[in-house]
């Protein structure tokens, strides 16, 4: 084991704090040590290496919130695998498919996430070992497995990799693959050091993880925060009124949230919402998806100026950021980059003038390529280098990016391009609007038209006069091409837990319904 850097990994925390929390289940108040936390990944590595497992092989996770999920990722990335958490949300197809794609050689799953995915990933022609945190009939029962290894250091680990997958917004998920360093463990730690610089987060901070720890931004800062040294609260599943009582009772520093879980807080009646004590928030972050500017800047008046909004993606090819009195003072940024450089690119390659909108472009980030699909990596860098996932946006003068939409998203009305966010951006202000998507359906005349999918506030009827009325609302705001013609009223929109439109699923459901 490399003592060189000997910060960056749970092993240090245990040998200085056996005893302090590392991780704690927000509702049971389940908790997991710094030694226990290092001994469960020891344990791990070795039962990889004994089954054969050497660095660069993979292994993937399908599992709830649970005290586990930070033990079982340190466990592969302390003898170098790649490790994927899959979705609990997917069918048992889908699971499959990513557990064939990333070439898994071990699966774990839990009571609650096997029933619907064994079938279909024993179905598979290499199927993977597969072992279970709790009994489930037919599955090697994985504290057995462990059971025959021990807890000490593991000599000359090296560092692994999460391979993360893209949410499918537009076809099937794919695989996100950095490249492993070889580097002794405990060498690098891209995302503490972020943390640490753009959100003040160090050893003595509580930060609270009320999404599911498959995602993206909930499973690196999860890790994050056990690298430096402080505590990770996870929720076991997100719920407004909990998620206060788990800031109380935990005197949490720093935490992350998608908008939609803002809307269900702000929802809460003001005796519940004003009942706890929340003076021990230093930062809140929120990412993953665009944050109407009304809901900010509620969230600030109750909080205060604590929200951070951070900009990334799955790919992780750059990031930006943007505290509240930037945000106040320049409604609807995302802010300006903090790792890589900003580019924005026209349709004819080159960089396009302050405000207008092109396709937002990182340089000098890190490097990643798609997991069997060297065409798709291709297509996101340009002949500089720069790298893009389709994002489309603006900067104005002093650097600070504006995002306008997803390319995949456009809508082509009659020729003029129509990008749905910003139809979206006013109807979820309304009033009686809960949630809203904006898509093109196709259209005989104009080729698509612009319509507008609402999931209406609790208690609010749908009427012909209420869409004549968020028509209405729109082209107050909007020139008449960027308001949608139709409005459909449903239940619930397709979200991922992280608050990601899944646009796709709307799109074919429409497309089907219509042809």
């Amino acid at each position: 084991m490399s003592d060189k850097h000997p910060q960056l990994y749970p092993g240090a925390h245990a040998a200085r704090t056996p005893e302090k929390p590392a991780v704690i289940m927000a509702e049971s108040g389940d908790t997991l040590t710094y030694a226990a936390l290092d001994t469960y990944a020891n344990r791990l590595g070795r039962l990889y290496q004994w089954l054969g497992l050497k660095p660069g092989h993979h292994v993937a996770y399908c599992l709830e919130n649970r005290l586990e999920c930070p033990a079982v990722q340190w466990g592969a990335h302390y003898v170098g695998l790649y490790y994927t958490f899959i979705s609990t949300r997917l069918t048992g197809a889908e699971a499959a498919y990513i557990v064939a794609d990333c070439e898994a050689q071990v699966l774990l799953v839990s009571a609650k996430t096997a029933p619907a995915i064994l079938d279909a990933v024993r179905a598979l022609p290499r199927p993977p070992q597969i072992y279970s945190l709790d009994p489930v009939p037919g599955v090697k029962l994985f504290d057995d497995a462990l059971s025959a290894f021990d807890g000490s250091p593991i000599r000359d680990a090296v560092e692994g990799s999460e391979m993360l997958y893209s949410s499918g917004t537009t076809g099937r998920p794919k695989g996100v693959k950095p490249n492993l360093t070889g580097l002794p463990l405990g060498s690098t730690a891209v995302i503490a050091g972020l943390m640490q610089r753009g959100f003040g987060v160090n050893g003595e901070s509580v930060y609270y993880s009320p999404s599911p720890y498959y995602h993206a931004a909930p499973m690196k800062w999860g890790q994050g925060m056990t690298i430096l040294g402080g505590t990770l609260v996870m929720a076991e599943k997100f719920d407004a009124e909990n998620t206060l009582k788990a800031i109380e009772r935990y005197r949490v520093t720093h935490s992350q949230w998608v908008p939609t879980m803002f809307h269900r807080l702000l929802a809460l009646p003001q005796e519940v919402s004003h009942r706890y004590d929340l003076s021990s928030q230093k930062v809140a972050v929120h990412a993953g998806a665009p944050c109407p500017v009304p809901t900010k800047q509620a969230m600030i008046t109750w909080w205060g100026p604590i929200l951070a909004e951070f900009y990334s993606c799955t790919e992780s090819i750059g990031s930006t950021m943007v505290d509240s009195k930037t945000a106040l003072e320049r409604p609807g940024t995302v802010g300006r980059a903090i790792l890589g450089e900003l580019h924005i690119i026209g349709a004819d390659g080159e960089e396009v003038s302050v405000g207008e909108d092109g396709l937002v472009y990182f340089a000098n980030g890190p490097k990643f390529s798609y997991h069997k699909d060297p065409e798709k990596t291709a297509e996101a860098v340009n002949d500089k280098g720069w790298v893009t996932v389709g994002d489309i946006g603006h900067l104005d003068a002093d650097g600070f990016l504006y995002l306008t939409d997803r390319k995949n998203n456009m809508i082509i009305s009659g020729g003029v391009n129509v990008y749905p966010q910003e139809t979206e951006n006013v109807l979820v202000t309304h009033p009686k609007v809960f949630d809203v998507a904006v898509i093109g359906t196709p259209h005989s005349d104009f080729g698509e038209e612009v319509r507008a999918v609402v999931q209406l506030e609790p208690g609010v009827e749908a009427c012909a006069s209420l869409t004549e009325e968020l028509i209405a609302f729109c082209r107050e705001q909007l020139s008449p091409i960027k308001c949608p013609r139709v409005i459909d009223f449903v239940d619930n929109l397709p979200r991922e837990p992280n608050g990601k439109l899944l646009k796709r699923l709307l799109r074919d459901e429409y497309r089907a319904r219509m042809s």
